[in-house]
């Protein structure tokens, strides 16, 4: 070790990190140059990686919580060499590298998109939980940590408890956490908003807590060894720093410690921009460069660390010539590839709720995709994910050789898990809940479709006909606020979210196939509590039939020439065709149904194609569960939407469907009122 150029990396650290936002104006000093010693230490003495080989799968994780810390994360990885100067001097500028808050990249170091508090190192946790799973199945050689950095604010955020609880109930050793607590948040200190015990609260959830001097490098060096040697619990360092750790004023004097230095340059605060430059061992007039010292520190760092994951390399290789068959496996799951999954063989029963047919469907991956974590929050029996967890266990502390996660309630928490769960790579993540509680989910979600990850989410009781529940558990807006997501790009160019509401059973297999074949983004299956007459094939096989809706919608009731156009998805596909039966043997009218299962997909189509399912030339009728908006877009300026335009009730469904106007005969009763305005 060398105290000096430890010193001097840490400064380099802080004098990167308050250039950056002095010359963009914008961004949180105060943080970076707080957390600069540990990250220093962490990375020159205990990150493993292969600085030539970026994407290695065994090799350590950082997930950074507190993303206005940003800054730090440049810097450091500008001395590793990830980043160039001029990808450092274009912080926050449009098209550079170096975003306000980090954005997934893998290749220079960044292995979450952070910004929103709590997420973070909850996705570290999910990293974490993955890597439990993998080494479960294929060796303890598979010892790679996952480090989770946090802030005051993230530490308040109430997704911690979840995350908290959740790793020290499963024992997650092998996540390593530091708090950065310097008492200073945005626009406060903390003790005006806390007097919270957190090392307690750790202690309670069940992990190992120790409180050092975040300044003290010894002391760092010491919390990551024991850290790393902690073979029962996840980790709390909790390193009390600084926040402006090494701001000084025009005078010299120091500036530390002050909120006003948490979120703007600090040549807008009462530190001088100049002089805390100099007194950190920087050039104001190339505040950009890596200090020489520290450059050849670097240089020598990622030689050992090529060498020392070369070491580890042959170590696996070595296991690998020994277990042919299981590194086969192994490269077949981080390939994320799919095994041979043939849907055409699952069978179902009549008049199944699509949520028991995503029971059978689940049953049959269970004992066919070996690499997937199957997630619910305390919901199983409701949501029937138990369809899968019958065919396996749940993990547990110390047995991570089961698939299930019984997160408990916490939807947000059990979502974010999910997130790093596919950001480790490896396995296939799928969480479920009732359909009104991706309320609670919505910033996960988000995070999902924004870092183009393939959770799958399961949403059940996907209607008013949850029924005696009430307003309170009947899911009516919900539908809509996913099918924005739909119409919302992710940086790829393509819909960041699909979202899957099947008609039927065998649309619920097709479903369940689209939502593992979509890789790269989210996926939403939306399912009825209640059972749901299933559609009539119009040939031999009905699934063959529901393949169809791999293009987003399709006819599943076709006449030549019809006289109306009957739109709708999930179990209101059903209604229709009772309201048909009315309208062609009473009214003599002639109906043709489409089924709609995503309406993103369905607009990737032709235009041709798009036509010939729902043809502009005819009245179009569409019947929803929720928001009419649900399929206005479908049905035009002169077509015609049935749905709720209010809250539920608490009454069973079929009398909600009745009072609602939801029965084959008052629909049949609404597409004549619009067929003759």
């Amino acid at each position: 070790m060398n105290k000096k150029i430890d010193q001097q990396s840490a400064d380099n650290i802080r004098a990167l990190a308050v250039a950056m936002v002095e010359k963009a104006n914008s961004g949180h000093p105060g943080g970076p140059m707080g957390g600069a010693d540990f990250m220093h230490i962490l990375y020159s003495e205990f990150f493993n990686y292969d600085p030539s080989d970026m994407e290695w799968p065994f090799r350590d994780r950082f997930f950074m919580d507190a993303g206005h810390l940003s800054t730090l994360m440049y810097a450091q990885y500008y001395l590793l060499g990830n980043y160039t100067k001029d990808d450092v001097a274009n912080f926050r500028q449009w098209g550079s590298i170096t975003p306000g808050h980090p954005e997934v990249d893998v290749k220079r170091g960044i292995e979450n998109t952070s910004g929103p508090l709590g997420q973070g190192h909850t996705m570290g946790v999910g990293a974490a939980i993955a890597a439990k799973f993998l080494q479960a199945r294929f060796g303890d050689w598979m010892n790679h940590k996952i480090y989770g950095f946090i802030s005051d604010g993230g530490i308040q955020e109430e997704i911690s408890q979840g995350a908290g609880r959740i790793a020290g109930h499963l024992g997650l050793s092998n996540f390593i956490m530091f708090f950065d607590s310097n008492d200073i948040q945005l626009s406060t200190s903390t003790d005006e908003v806390t007097t919270e015990d957190t090392a307690m609260k750790y202690e309670a959830w069940g992990w190992k807590v120790v409180t050092i001097d975040g300044h003290n490098h010894e002391e760092i060096r010491k919390a990551l060894t024991d850290a790393n040697n902690e073979t029962e619990k996840p980790t709390l360092i909790i390193g009390k720093t600084i926040m402006g750790k090494g701001c000084v004023t025009v005078d010299g004097d120091m500036f530390e410690g002050y909120c006003e230095l948490h979120g703007q340059p600090i040549g807008a605060t009462g530190a001088d921009y100049t002089k805390t430059l100099i007194n950190l061992g920087a050039n104001p007039e190339s505040p950009f460069d890596i200090f020489d010292d520290v450059q050849e520190f670097y240089k020598n760092l990622l030689t050992e660390k090529t060498a020392k994951a070369a070491e580890k390399k042959a170590e696996i290789l070595t296991w690998r010539q020994a277990n042919e068959a299981l590194a086969s496996k192994l490269d077949f799951f981080l390939s994320g590839e799919l095994p041979e999954l043939d849907f055409s063989t699952i069978t179902h029963k009549a008049g199944l709720a699509t949520r028991a047919a995503s029971s059978g469907v689940l049953g049959y991956l269970a004992e066919n995709v070996e690499n997937m974590i199957v997630s619910s929050a305390d919901l199983s029996n409701s949501d029937k994910t138990d369809g899968f967890l019958k065919k396996t266990q749940a993990l547990q502390k110390g047995d991570f050789s089961g698939s299930f996660l019984q997160a408990g309630v916490a939807e947000l928490t059990m979502a974010c898990i999910a997130n790093g769960i596919a950001l480790h790579g490896g396995i296939i993540p799928v969480v479920a809940t009732f359909f009104v509680f991706s309320d609670y989910m919505k910033p996960a979600i988000r995070l999902s479709g924004i870092q183009e990850l393939g959770v799958k989410y399961v949403w059940t009781h996907d209607a008013f006909r949850v029924g005696e529940d009430g307003p309170t558990h009947q899911p009516v807006e919900q539908e809509a606020q996913i099918r924005l997501l739909e119409k919302l790009k992710n940086h790829s160019g393509n819909p960041s979210f699909l979202a899957l509401r099947p008609a039927d059973s065998a649309e619920t297999s097709v479903a369940w196939k689209m939502a593992l074949e979509n890789k790269n983004t989210p996926t939403g299956l939306i399912l009825s509590r209640q059972g749901i007459k299933d559609i009539v094939p119009q040939g031999a096989s009905r699934y063959k039939e529901a393949l169809a809706a791999e293009k987003g919608g399709y006819l599943v009731k076709e006449v030549e020439n019809p006289d109306v156009v009957l739109i709708a998805n999930g179990s209101e596909v059903a209604t229709l065709f009772a309201a048909a039966e009315i309208l062609e043997s009473q009214h003599n009218l002639k109906v043709n149904i489409a089924s709609v299962i995503s309406e993103g997909v369905f607009r990737l189509q032709s235009k041709d194609y798009q036509n010939s399912v729902i043809p502009k030339n005819k009245p179009l009728f569409g019947l929803t569960a929720g928001l009419p908006v649900n399929l206005e877009g479908l049905v035009g300026d002169s077509g015609k939407v049935f749905g709720l335009e209010h809250f539920g009730y608490s009454a069973p469904a079929s009398v909600l469907d009745d009072k609602f106007g939801f029965t084959g005969e008052k629909v049949s009763k609404q597409v004549l009122a619009y067929l003759n305005k």
